[in-house]
């Protein structure tokens, strides 16, 4: 945990609400996201138990499995559930726009927005991925055949897992992850996956303090678990005795009716506190700006939504189970790169995350008392503009002479550190030459030069181009790392009868 956010939640705890933690949003909200909260059996590996998935708060459509241990159920209501996924995601395949590459010398073309899931917590990420797993290998032909369209939902949760694993993507959010994301509670961080407790500090209710609501929210008559777990008394005193009954009534249709209808009222009255608790949270998130270089992050997601629907529509194959060596190394690589990005990013977006950085020394804010514009370096082979100015500051500045530095206000510019020198009462001046941003010309352009007056943060943080790693063609993986894979068939269809082991290729 970070001095600031351990700061805030201290603070927190001495106002009784939840402490900003970010000023601006830093991840995209789409206008239209897809809420999807799941619920799972208890003791299974992935059993589906129902959902409430919808795109508007009046739009929420529950989807329940009666008997989540029976197979041809679990594949139904991946079949309903495809209903609703695979139309809300072609809502988004109308349009598309180009995008110049190559300097500007050719364009590709990509669609104009993306679809967005959210779900409650951490566990509903992991839920769809599981889920994803086991249905994208499913054929609609063959010994035991499922609804042509339960493949293709698989191949889309898979890939909104993996774009959650990406950092700085809002394809998939958790919702807690999101809201911890912009403000701290006075709470445990392992408290603040409990989506009704945290919201229980950022928005208390008249009258409690953050602390007194989340403890309210704990219990599960009123804010029943965000799913996909249940509560342990709610599934051996409710839930076990709705299954059992569905159960009993056999081939009955008025029993069989009254049965499900008992059971749905059962698992609507689960799921609906936590529905409610979603909006409220697109409600909260709503209300912060987003930060600069949001829109630029969620262009990667369009890119990648663009990339896998040409791979569909192409006839391209599901998701290996498991990435070779050198796809392992590629994706690892490029998680990281990601991760680099993504906080310099953040730092850039937000003075409160910049905060951070300025007590590890890695950052600084000072006053520029003097400034050269039009200087002038012709020790080269040919005169090329260095205008210096001189940075002063109450903070330490722990960079060597010599380091490059950036501000986030032109974070195209580097300045390099020329001398620091200690003045009185505990400042530091800074003289810093600047290079580039500045225009091709011996003349800066209006602005691109700090004037004097101005305040300043400098960084050793870089938002510059990262050049990618050299890998070896699949074909070449060394024998240390298990040599060039070997070509695999198309996996088998393994599902056994329909009330077999529900575990089985379900985790």
């Amino acid at each position: 945990m970070s001095t600031l956010r351990a700061l805030a939640q201290a603070q927190a705890v001495a106002a009784g609400v939840a402490q900003p933690v970010a000023t601006v949003r830093h991840l995209h909200l789409s206008d239209r996201p897809l809420v999807l909260v799941p619920l799972a059996l208890a003791g299974e590996a992935n059993a589906p138990l129902a959902a409430l998935v919808g795109a508007a708060p009046d739009e929420a459509r529950l989807l329940v499995v009666p008997q989540p241990r029976n197979r041809d159920q679990r594949f139904a209501f991946a079949a309903e559930l495809a209903g609703i996924v695979l139309p809300y995601l072609d809502e988004f395949r109308d349009r598309t726009e180009a995008v110049p590459v190559d300097r500007g010398r050719d364009v590709r073309h990509r669609y104009v927005d993306a679809p967005q899931v959210l779900v409650p917590n951490p566990a509903g990420i992991t839920f769809l991925r599981l889920f994803g797993r086991s249905t994208r290998f499913r054929r609609p032909d063959g010994e035991h055949p499922v609804h042509p369209s339960v493949p293709l939902l698989g191949r889309w949760l898979t890939f909104f897992a993996e774009r959650a694993e990406h950092p700085g993507s809002a394809a998939l959010v958790a919702m807690t992850e999101a809201l911890t994301l912009h403000w701290a509670t006075g709470q445990s961080a392992v408290e603040d996956l409990h989506l009704p407790a945290l919201l229980g500090w950022l928005d208390p209710p008249p009258g409690l303090t953050g602390a007194e609501a989340a403890a309210r929210a704990e219990d599960p008559e009123h804010f029943p678990p965000a799913g996909p777990a249940t509560d342990p008394d709610f599934d051996n005193h409710r839930l076990a005795p709705a299954i059992e009954a569905y159960t009993r009534a056999g081939d009955d249709p008025v029993a069989r009716a009254a049965a499900y209808a008992e059971l749905e009222k059962l698992l609507r009255d689960q799921l609906a506190p936590t529905w409610e608790l979603m909006w409220r949270g697109v409600g909260l998130l709503r209300g912060l700006a987003p930060g600069a270089r949001v829109a630029g992050r969620w262009d990667g997601d369009k890119d990648a939504f663009t990339a896998h629907a040409e791979h569909v529509d192409a006839g391209g194959g599901p998701q290996p189970r498991r990435d070779g060596a050198v796809a392992a190394a590629m994706r690892l690589h490029r998680l990281e790169r990601a991760l680099a990005s993504y906080a310099v990013q953040r730092a850039y977006d937000d003075p409160l995350v910049m905060a951070e950085h300025r007590l590890t020394g890695e950052a600084f804010v000072g006053d520029v008392t003097l400034a050269d514009p039009k200087r002038v370096d012709d020790t080269g082979k040919r005169p090329v503009l260095r205008p210096r100015i001189q940075v002063v500051t109450t903070e330490p500045v722990l960079v060597p002479v010599g380091a490059t530095l950036h501000s986030p206000a032109r974070p195209g510019q580097k300045a390099k550190v020329v001398f620091v020198t200690p003045a009185a009462d505990g400042k530091t001046e800074v003289v810093l030459e600047l290079s580039g941003g500045m225009g091709r010309g011996l003349t800066a352009t209006p602005g691109s030069v700090p004037e004097v007056g101005e305040r300043l943060c400098l960084t050793t943080l870089s938002d510059g181009f990262l050049p990618s790693g050299a890998f070896p063609a699949p074909e070449e993986t060394p024998w240390t790392h298990g040599g060039p894979p070997a070509a695999t068939p198309a996996p088998a269809d393994p599902v056994p009868a329909a009330d077999a082991d529900p575990a089985e290729d379900w985790s």
